[in-house]
């Protein structure tokens, strides 16, 4: 059986982001029968969450784990929580509605160089897709770095109580040397090399 993985990007980023490009170097040299997918979400949320969505029901069936970062950390969550898949979560966002609210207008991503308006229906869009429980917290893996200067680690950690967590001091919201844990994401996704359904 084949294993995916699928990797959501944060706000304003795309499949070209440096966290992205990464893993697509790191993944090979770990496993070399992983597929990974980065879909260009872009900013509209139901649009994000509908593409995400798409990929996972097109590969029921499969070994299937999420990764998500920043804003794409919230969509994994929501994700996660709906079809049962597990999914890591590198310095994910929390309420993201109120944390983007101060980012209402003109935006311009510079990975795609699209022009856009960001708007308070976006903002209700996001806090329609937050889970109202975490009702399968064991099949979510929280990464954070205490230096993140983007968001509140310990939001995240209030939010995520009881989920499995691995909070390193230091750091900043990118995540400073990812390649040290992407062993260990994998591996809590059932993902190692020779893990049972990794691999065909």
């Amino acid at each position: 059986m084949s294993a995916t993985i699928l990797y959501l990007h944060g706000f304003n980023s795309s499949p070209r982001s440096q966290k992205a490009s990464e893993l697509r170097a790191w993944l090979p040299q770990i496993h070399a029968d992983l597929e990974l997918i980065v879909p260009e979400l872009g900013f509209d949320p139901d649009q994000a969450y509908s593409r995400a969505a798409d990929i996972i029901q097109a590969r029921a069936g499969q070994s299937l784990g999420l990764i998500g970062s920043s804003l794409g950390g919230f969509y994994a969550t929501a994700l996660s929580q709906r079809f049962g898949v597990p999914a890591v979560l590198i310095n994910p966002a929390v309420r993201p509605y109120d944390l983007l609210w101060d980012y209402l207008g003109p935006q311009h991503n510079p990975y795609t160089d699209e022009h856009y308006t960001l708007t308070e229906a976006h903002m209700a869009a996001l806090k329609a897709l937050e889970p109202e429980c975490l009702s399968l917290p064991e099949n979510l893996l929280l990464l954070l770095q205490t230096g993140d200067e983007t968001l509140d680690y310990r939001d995240a950690l209030a939010y995520y109580r009881g989920v499995p967590s691995w909070i390193q001091p230091g750091g900043d919201h990118r995540f400073q040397r990812l390649e040290r844990v992407v062993p260990a994401m994998l591996a809590f996704l059932g993902m190692s090399p020779g893990a049972k359904g990794a691999s065909d």
